[in-house]
């Protein structure tokens, strides 16, 4: 099976574990579309966990941090 090709990705990285699994879990319940991951070998900051997304998601994965009372540690987009 061929490899796909790199994509632009969001990448949202955070301070603590605890607000990453909190990410998840209100994503998950409103829809909001990506997914935690491992932190990628690009980047060397935050918890060790990232929220990874299409940047065409960009203002939703935000709001739903702000309706959390989270903030990034750091933003970032790569290709994946």
């Amino acid at each position: 099976m061929p490899l796909s090709a790199p994509r632009d990705t969001l990448i949202v990285a955070f301070d603590r574990t605890t607000d990453a699994m909190a990410m998840e879990a209100a994503c998950r319940r409103d829809g909001v579309p990506g997914r935690l991951i491992p932190m990628p070998p690009q980047i060397s900051a935050g918890c060790g966990m990232v929220w990874k997304a299409d940047p065409a998601d960009e203002a939703r994965v935000m709001g739903e941090m702000r309706e959390l009372g989270l903030s990034p540690s750091s933003l970032h987009r790569i290709m994946v």
